[in-house]
């Protein structure tokens, strides 16, 4: 198989001092069983080895890993690329008691982030295969501390991320509107005023809603639970209008329903569901050199 990655990845930095905290959470105090058994300057060499079929990620994280308690890498595959069952991830040397010290972070990191990654490709490709335009995009509930990693799994797939933080982004919900008397036309005239280069998402809950919300000429419409039906019906009758917002479906999408809802004429699927995968499965062989 190719080692070529699924999707470009741009150069994301991840801060030495997450890569330390995650080994360091592990084995801060190091190795008993290793140091107790006196095998710790043994030389040493590892391989991890994709078990399932999956879309590697975090791998350079990984490394980075093993590299901060001394190792050397002597190959590591890039993430974004397709791993076939048996495909090697990433092999260092060390001695035996710096390669004990790492080797489960860098496994559980791996697979972690391979199982976002590879939903996320899904996700991606069933989408694609009814709108090539369609567009899925990650929300920032990713489990607290891991955003980082999150998101490089998520590119790593082929996805793109809906939101990152609070800064990037502008997204109007009721709770904004509660302060201004519900006042859609005074909320998106002041953030055209105020924010003139960033593109306005409003989230609504009912046709009703939307159909309101669409005479201000938003950019984005975010459905909130809609389910196909309603989508669809939104999108018929949202050809009357002159101004025509991409409709962003959102809320309890997951690779079993996505095709409905591309279908249905959603734009953007907003997802939290790579989050809650299941881990891919990465095999650890770790022998004496």
């Amino acid at each position: 198989m190719s080692s070529q990655p699924f999707s470009a990845l741009p150069f994301l930095p991840i801060s030495t001092g997450l890569i330390e905290n995650l080994w360091m959470e592990d084995a801060g105090y190091g190795d008993l069983t290793t140091r107790s058994l006196g095998i710790q300057d043994h030389p040493a060499h590892i391989t991890f080895t994709a078990r399932d079929e999956q879309i590697a990620s975090s791998v350079e994280e990984a490394a980075a890993l093993l590299k901060q308690l001394g190792a050397s890498i002597d190959y590591a595959i890039p993430s974004g690329s397709r791993a076939l069952s048996g495909t090697l991830l990433l092999e260092a040397k060390a001695s035996a008691g710096q390669l004990h010290l790492g080797w489960k972070s860098a496994q559980s990191l791996m697979e972690w982030s391979a199982g976002i990654a590879t939903m996320t490709h899904k996700m991606v490709t069933l989408a694609k295969k009814i709108s090539p335009m369609a567009v899925v995009g990650c929300t920032r509930k990713a489990p607290p501390l891991t955003r980082p990693l999150a998101v490089k799994a998520v590119l790593a797939g082929g996805g793109v991320m809906h939101r990152i933080n609070l800064s990037e982004t502008l997204l109007v919900f009721a709770e904004h509107l509660t302060f201004m008397n519900f006042d859609i036309g005074k909320a998106i005239g002041r953030l055209k005023q105020t924010a003139p280069e960033r593109k306005i998402t409003v989230e609504v809950e009912t046709i009703e809603q939307a159909l309101t919300v669409a005479q201000f000429s938003p950019d984005i419409l975010q459905l909130e639970k809609f389910t196909p039906q309603q989508l669809h019906h939104l999108h018929e009758r949202l050809k009357f209008f002159d101004h025509i917002p991409s409709l962003a479906a959102a809320g309890g999408i997951n690779p079993e329903n996505i095709a409905d809802y591309i279908e249905a004429g959603a734009d953007i699927i907003v997802t939290s569901a790579p989050y809650y995968a299941k881990p891919c499965d990465v095999q650890v062989k770790l022998e004496a050199a």
